[in-house]
């Protein structure tokens, strides 16, 4: 049985919490585990969970360092756009500033190169070079499970240097450049960059760099990366003074157009495989298309036809493309239930009455800039890093915590009339949906709040949803202190660290922190009521929450971390939740980091020019 130490007045509650653990042990994972109702997203999330009693999601179970997938694209050979880094002429904006200050953000600043530069630089680009022994890697601004990174960036927008020019290019992040694969006359795809946008970004995974070491659970990993870089994105942009939105009533077809998916690796020869298959695959380092935004001045609300946009993308599969790509492993493992469920969650178009819309700009709640470091946002993004220990010892301040809590709220500093869940603060206004996904916080150390069980409602529709589905005992008290329009309740009192270390796959990291959570969803009633299109966006909003959640500590002095390795059904026990009503995807920790003072920090450019 795992343990809690706890205040004699709640030992009733804790017991039952500790017990929930226990039982879940005793039972068998197929009951904890059963869909009420199958489908192609709920049957792979059921397969794919990691579980007490049955053990780990099917995974390689070594790594095959000789097929180690090369982390960087490239298409040769393309003319090519350098972009300057650091990009010159772009001033620093204190980082509380940018989500404080009365919207939208700051003028805009034109398209140029020197722009593109600061828009990738401070989002998609490598931030360090990392060197211990005789290994060396990067690292990027985005973070990545595994720091794998499956995601790619395409960019499409009126070369600044030559007016009336529409160019299709990939980001190549090691060398801080864009890879022109097509052009055109604007002239004739007028329809992709609706006045007054300012360029197209699209981003695409390669599953296989992440199923190399996850296995089939490597899906999720990938989409949460798509959240990550979706938020640096929006920050990025926020900080040119331009707005940013998902066009998500483009078909998962539409995006391979401008992705270019079938100018890449070859489609698989024979369909899809009904068996993982091992051995030369080179389709598995084809690109899966995700999604695209829009990038426009902030204020402005571009016209888009999702009509119109769709044909001229299809247009674009006419023109001459350039470049062939590198290939990334010699031999690969083919996990098929990753490829038959991308296949099956598909978005095939517009949903009934879908729109491009833009909510008006709200700026986060805050109780004081003072709370933070004097950094600039620049600088906030350039540094992050993903922990790899915690302390244990460091103890937060309560107002900081309050702060931090207020910047994951969707809706941001809205009145008292008001409730949380459309998207209209940065950067979860990039996402067209009103929040799904809430969080539940193990809090460890925080100074003036009680060690428990707490949940951030950041959708507050859901409130009795949640109530009714988790457990009957909950307290469901405001904290002392707790701000007014930050909807955060006490479950429960209690020290958590056990099992929150636990039901994180026993990784002591997620109780050395300061406080660790889980995101739960709502899923199933999202699958039945929107579409199984819904499934992967549902990990995006996970990943924007924890590119908040990355920033947000860096910001105020210390670090954070995601976890994907949990045990699903082990949460679910712990809050009461059964069946698919309500999902953990993602896990997360905040807290002072543990430097490894035998890796060298090296400078992201120029690097060592390796692939790493």
């Amino acid at each position: 049985m795992l343990l809690l130490r706890h205040h004699p007045a709640s030992l009733r509650r804790r017991v039952r919490l500790d017990s929930a653990i226990h039982r879940l042990a005793m039972s068998t994972a197929a009951s904890a585990s059963a869909p009420p109702a199958s489908s192609a997203a709920s049957d792979y999330h059921c397969r794919t969970k990691h579980s007490l009693t049955a053990g780990y999601a099917r995974g390689p179970g070594r790594l095959d360092w000789a097929n180690q997938p090369n982390p960087f694209l490239r298409f040769s050979p393309p003319s090519q756009i350098p972009l300057p880094n650091p990009p010159p002429g772009i001033a620093g904006i204190p980082y509380p500033s940018l989500f404080h200050s009365p919207p939208p953000p700051p003028s805009p600043q034109p398209l140029s190169v020197d722009s593109l530069s600061a828009l990738l630089f401070h989002s998609l680009a490598l931030s360090a070079w990392k060197s211990a022994g005789v290994s060396t890697w990067s690292l990027r601004v985005n973070p990545s499970s595994g720091n794998l990174h499956p995601t790619e960036a395409h960019l499409l927008f009126e070369h600044p240097r030559d007016p009336g020019r529409l160019v299709v290019s990939h980001y190549a992040p090691r060398d801080h450049l864009l890879e022109v694969r097509s052009a055109a006359p604007l002239a004739d795809f007028p329809a992709l960059l609706p006045p007054p946008a300012t360029a197209v970004l699209a981003l695409s995974s390669i599953f296989w760099r992440e199923s190399w070491k996850y296995g089939e659970r490597a899906l999720r990993y990938c989409n949460h990366d798509v959240g990550h870089a979706l938020a640096a994105v929006a920050v990025a942009a926020a900080a040119l003074g331009w707005d940013v939105r998902l066009l998500d009533g483009l078909s998962d077809e539409d995006l391979g157009y401008l992705v270019g998916v079938e100018k890449g690796a070859p489609p698989p020869p024979d369909g899809l495989p009904d068996k993982m298959v091992r051995g030369k695959a080179p389709w598995v380092e084809r690109q899966h298309p995700d999604c695209a935004v829009l990038l426009f001045p902030a204020g402005s609300e571009p016209k888009v036809d999702y009509g119109v946009m769709s044909a001229a993308l299809r247009g674009l599969d006419r023109l001459e493309w350039v470049g062939k790509a590198n290939a990334l492993s010699k031999d690969h493992v083919v996990w098929d239930v990753i490829y038959h469920t991308a296949e099956a969650v598909k978005k095939h178009g517009p949903a009934p009455g879908e729109s491009f819309s833009v909510n008006p700009w709200r700026r986060n709640a805050a109780l004081s800039d003072d709370l933070y470091k004097e950094l600039t946002v620049q600088e906030v993004v350039r540094r992050r890093r993903s922990a790899v220990d915690m302390d244990g010892v460091h103890v937060m301040g309560r107002d900081t915590f309050y702060q931090i809590m207020l910047h994951c709220l969707p809706s941001g500093d809205v009145s008292p009339e008001e409730l949380q869940g459309p998207p209209s603060a940065l950067p979860f206004r990039v996402l067209p949906w009103d929040a799904e996904v809430h969080a539940t916080l193990f809090v460890h150390r925080v100074s003036e709040l009680p060690k428990g069980l707490y949940l951030l409602v950041r959708n507050e529709e859901h409130f009795d949803m949640l109530r009714r589905a988790m457990r009957q005992d909950f307290e469901w008290e405001r904290p002392e202190g707790c701000p007014d329009g930050l909807p955060l309740y006490r479950l429960m009192k209690g020290d958590c660290q056990q099992i929150a270390m636990q039901i994180s796959c026993f990784q002591d990291i997620a109780s050395h922190g300061c406080f660790s959570l889980g995101m739960i969803a709502r899923f199933e009633l999202v699958l039945h009521e929107k579409g199984e299109w819904m499934y992967p966006r549902l990990f995006w909003e996970t990943g924007v929450l924890g590119q908040v959640l990355y920033l947000e500590a860096h910001a105020v002095g210390i670090s954070a971390t995601g976890i994907g390795c949990y045990f699903d059904d082990a949460v679910h026990e712990v809050l009461g939740l059964k069946d698919l009503e309500f999902q953990s995807l993602y896990h997360f920790t905040v807290g002072a980091p543990v430097l490894d003072k035998r890796i060298m920090s090296l400078p992201a450019y120029p690097g060592p020019g390796i692939d790493a």
